[in-house]
């Protein structure tokens, strides 16, 4: 540390923190360690008595933390995305739009295990809204040397922001619902109740809703049908299991689908289908939707809206964290299901 007139000191760091204390009412740091010297500093200091300073020295090749920290940031930041700081060599990264969080999670571990800085994200695959703090990164000492950073700022640069948002789409909805039960009215399918609030939380519509008999080439015709008038999401319910009259999965087919995987290892949700007929996909919901509060549907629907298409081996991945508790109060997705 050096010692400088208050009035040099402008820009500087300072190097220990500065106690003001009022006579009975207040005792505490006025300005801390690491706290960069402002102009507008300096009748604040003077009051306090202070007319030289201890500031910090630092050499070439160094870095203050709140100027790593900031560096840092903006080397992890993607699209839809603002920092908010630094303070004490923090930064938040805060989503300006709702959307799904992207974490290139092999990167970031690489980033972390380069000494002295540390970033904390949220879950990948988070669904966040405008204004969440979906990571933050910390510079440990006061200063650093600006290697780390440059290593971070590689690793980013030839990979891509290790944190982004995807906006999500507001799909035109197509639901198919099959079932000879529904087709007669003898019942009602409860769409509506179990499934399309949660497609109205994410700002998609159902322009057309049909019930179709469990018969193949009625299934296919109306799929077709769906397509042509203009639906980007299809959504079929019901004959997903091995029953001899679920024949939902041939009806798909039969429209030209290609399946992408049927059968997950997440519970609820285990006979689930996910299919693409060109580049639209297709979700072959099974019954657990109408009984569970949360299932796949759940973990797979906001994947679908953020332009995701999710590959066998991905679902395979959610079978670590895809037994739901079941708890008798909800609280997903501030829960481990899906994580």
């Amino acid at each position: 540390m050096k010692k400088v007139k208050i009035q040099k000191a402008v820009g500087m760091v300072l190097g220990h923190d500065l106690t003001r204390i009022v006579p009975g009412s207040y005792k505490g740091a006025a300005f801390k360690k690491g706290h960069i010297i402002q102009e507008e500093n300096i009748p604040a200091l003077l009051d306090m008595g202070k007319e030289t300073l201890f500031v910090l020295d630092i050499p070439p090749g160094r870095l203050h933390e709140n100027d790593a920290a900031e560096r840092l940031a903006q080397a992890l930041k993607g699209d839809h995305l603002l920092l908010q700081g630094p303070v004490e060599g923090k930064i938040s990264l805060i989503t300006q739009i709702s959307g799904l969080l992207k974490i290139r999670m092999t990167d970031l571990t690489r980033i972390n295990l380069i000494p002295n800085i540390i970033v904390s994200t949220l879950h990948n695959n988070s669904v966040c809204k405008a204004g969440d703090i979906v990571a933050a990164t910390r510079i440990i000492p006061l200063t650093m040397p600006e290697k780390g950073i440059l290593r971070a700022e590689t690793f980013c640069s030839r990979s891509g922001p290790v944190v982004s948002i995807k906006p999500f789409s507001k799909k035109k909805v197509g639901v198919v619902v099959t079932g000879s039960e529904f087709y007669t009215g003898r019942v009602q399918d409860g769409f509506e109740e179990w499934v399309g609030n949660k497609l109205e939380a994410y700002g998609c519509e159902i322009i057309r809703k049909e019930t179709v008999p469990d018969k193949v080439s009625r299934i296919a015709g109306t799929i077709k049908t769906l397509i042509d008038s203009g639906c980007d999401l299809i959504i079929t319910t019901g004959g997903m299991s091995v029953d001899p009259d679920d024949v939902t999965r041939k009806g798909i087919r039969q429209a030209g689908a290609r399946i992408v995987f049927y059968g997950t290892p997440v519970l609820p949700g285990a006979m689930f289908l996910y299919a693409r007929m060109g580049r639209t996909p297709l979700l072959g919901l099974p019954a657990c939707v109408f009984y569970h509060k949360v299932t796949l549907f759940d973990l797979i629907l906001p994947l679908i809206l953020a332009g995701e298409e999710p590959t066998r081996k991905e679902i395979a991945l959610m079978g670590h964290g895809g037994l739901c508790r079941n708890c008798p109060e909800c609280h997903f997705p501030v829960c481990p299901f899906g994580k």
